[in-house]
């Protein structure tokens, strides 16, 4: 579904991405793991369009996506959770989510039009998702009063609405307790069972071995391991550079 082909990004002398090479399979969870500046995010980055490759190509589908516009990417069906929060403090939890199905304004047409087939299914859309995170009570809720584990649910929940072929979710439990860990391991996990094709970066090694069916270790902005939890688990030599795992 998703290969990458020896990409390269330096930020002045810093080898960020360096001649990086892999590939993600479909229907399967897939994290990127590595110590901190060994290139997850920024290979995140690349692959959404935010920053531009110096060399190396991005292959999304069979088509080449290297250095083309992020909405442009958005709308082949790419979709991703950000580290930092990016909900609208002013709207509620399903104004928020309702965004993601009408990132083109149709819910302004839709509802000038009298489309009320098409709204209702976004409505029933809405209302799954919210139950799969156990947040329907809170439905009402303006996002700014909203604790930062709701947040991060709700964050989960708008990227798993928008229309894609890909989920990119870039620490999806960083900072949230213990049960709410592992509800978000049994959404990926379920989702994963519907046939969806997730790609992870996480530092909680637990929550990414558990969750994960491949894992790609990176340092210094190479790939130098890669195999199912076990194996990565189990080829101590390799990963635990730099404290990579425990």
């Amino acid at each position: 579904m998703l290969e990458i082909k020896k990409l390269k990004k330096y930020f002045g002398g810093v080898k960020a991405v360096d001649r990086c090479s892999f590939k993600i399979s479909p229907n399967k969870i897939t994290a990127l793991i590595g110590p901190n500046g060994s290139g997850k995010t920024t290979i995140f980055n690349l692959i959404s369009g935010i920053i531009k490759a110096d060399s190396g190509n991005i292959i999304f589908q069979k088509k080449n996506i290297t250095n083309i516009r992020p909405y442009k990417i958005s709308n082949l069906g790419i979709s991703r959770l950000f580290q930092q929060a990016r909900l609208f403090n002013n709207l509620n939890i399903k104004e928020n989510l309702r965004l993601a199905l009408d990132s083109k304004d149709t819910y302004f047409w839709k509802n000038l039009f009298g489309t009320t087939k098409s709204i209702k299914k976004d409505e029933r859309k809405i209302n799954t998702i919210l139950k799969i995170i156990d947040m329907t009570p809170h439905t009402n809720k303006y996002c700014r009063d909203l604790s930062y584990g709701q947040r991060r649910l709700t964050e989960i929940a708008r990227t798993i609405l928008k229309p894609h072929e890909l989920l990119m979710l870039d620490e999806p439990v960083a900072g949230v307790t213990p049960p709410l860990r592992n509800r978000i391991a049994r959404i990926l996990l379920k989702l994963k069972e519907k046939g969806e094709t997730i790609l992870l970066i996480e530092h909680d090694m637990n929550f990414t071995l558990k969750v994960a069916d491949h894992v790609i270790v990176l340092d210094e902005g190479k790939v130098i391991a890669e195999g199912t939890p076990l194996q990565i688990k189990n080829d101590t030599p390799r990963t635990e550079v730099r404290g990579i795992l425990v």
